[in-house]
């Protein structure tokens, strides 16, 4: 994907976004080493590269949390509402459906490396 699809894909989920202001959605953040977040909120402000959400806390209480809108394209962030996904993926991950590496390639890996494939 080019520079001008991913700019395009990120106008295109700024004004999608736009229609949701006000709305109660779901955020599932990927935040690293196995840290995934999930919170419920509302979607307050929608800027030209990122959206603020207020998010639902304990005892009323609520905090305001950011996201780039190429999170979404890259699925670091997933935006849902009523259980249906917002977005569908951008990016599109590989096939596992590759032809099998020859017995060759793998023999020659393990006499020089002493490893297992």
């Amino acid at each position: 994907m080019d520079l001008a699809q991913q700019a395009k894909l990120v106008d295109f989920i700024h004004d999608t976004l736009e229609g949701y202001l006000g709305q109660k959605v779901r955020v599932r953040a990927n935040m690293g080493r196995s840290k995934i977040v999930e919170n419920n909120g509302t979607l307050t402000q929608v800027h030209p590269r990122l959206f603020i959400m207020e998010m639902d806390r304990k005892r009323g209480r609520t905090a305001r949390q950011s996201y780039q809108y190429v999170d979404v394209l890259t699925g670091t962030v997933e935006l849902s509402q009523d259980g249906e996904p917002l977005f569908e993926p951008f990016v599109i991950e590989p096939d596992n459906d590759l032809p099998p590496i020859p017995e060759e390639i793998v023999a020659a890996v393990r006499a020089d490396d002493h490893m297992l494939v």
